[in-house]
């Protein structure tokens, strides 16, 4: 399978034929004590290097669409392997974390995600993991750039996804692509170059189960989350839309409000 990106008449972009199958990596490194060891046994100051033993597995793979690469790795995701990713401009991120449930059968307990943008067929996409509740919280960091281009676009991502109380949503000034994904005790760390909506250009992805990376974005993820966060819990939907639409003309309300009623 080649992927062709024409930018224009005279340019053409080939990734080649995808090879899915993976590459096996064993980092099997063993620092023993030599034999000039007795060299340092009377030394405060220096020591010798730990004993260090670890095996990881990893994949490095391209890929078209975003069905197919949940199809085929989305249970060594699960089992905790690591993959390494070139995804073409036809990849949508977003389809990704819906594709992925129905391969693998998973509930995800917490998604948090920071990206640049989303569009609506994203928004649809998570609306059907929510309702369908495969997808049990929902949070979105989006970029004051995609804010300030898009916000008529709030009160359908509001209406479709401020379901039980599971979601949040903050606009802020970040340019980060991260998504966090707990599934149970299972902590898994997606980054890279992608945005949730396609960009129609070549991008790069890792996803890795890993604790303390989870942790660690997810400190800062959710202080933004805290202080940006649009979506007071308590408050009625008529309120929210007050919010949402405050500095308006009375026309701008009256189009938001016809789009907020769908």
């Amino acid at each position: 399978m080649a992927i062709d990106f024409n930018l224009d008449d005279d340019f053409e972009f080939d990734l080649g034929d995808f090879d899915v199958s993976g590459l096996d990596i064993d980092l099997d490194l063993d620092f023993s004590e030599s034999d000039n060891s007795d060299k340092f046994k009377n030394e405060n100051r220096y020591t010798l290097p730990k004993p260090f033993r670890q095996r990881i597995k990893a994949h490095q793979v391209k890929f078209d669409r975003a069905e197919d690469f949940a199809k085929q790795l989305g249970q060594k995701i699960l089992d905790g392997e690591r993959i390494n990713a070139v995804l073409s401009g036809n990849f949508i991120f977003g389809d990704f974390f819906e594709a992925f449930c129905y391969e693998t059968n998973s509930l995800i307990d917490e998604l948090q995600i920071s990206t640049l943008s989303l569009s609506q067929d994203n928004v649809d996409s998570f609306h059907n993991l929510i309702s369908g509740d495969y997808l049990h919280s929902l949070e979105i960091i989006v970029s004051d750039y995609w804010w300030g281009h898009n916000r008529a676009n709030a009160p359908y991502i509001y209406k479709q996804l401020d379901i039980g109380n599971k979601f949040q949503f903050a606009v802020a000034g970040t340019h980060t692509k991260v998504a966090l994904m707990r599934i149970g005790d299972k902590k898994i760390v997606i980054s890279g170059s992608a945005n949730l909506r396609s960009s129609r250009s070549v991008e790069e992805i890792q996803i890795e189960t890993n604790p303390d990376l989870y942790d660690f974005h997810y400190e800062w993820q959710s202080t933004i989350l805290k202080k940006y966060g649009m979506i007071k819990k308590a408050v009625r939907a008529s309120a929210l839309f007050d919010v949402i639409t405050k500095g308006m003309s009375s026309e701008q309300q009256a189009k938001q409000q016809k789009a907020f009623k769908g």
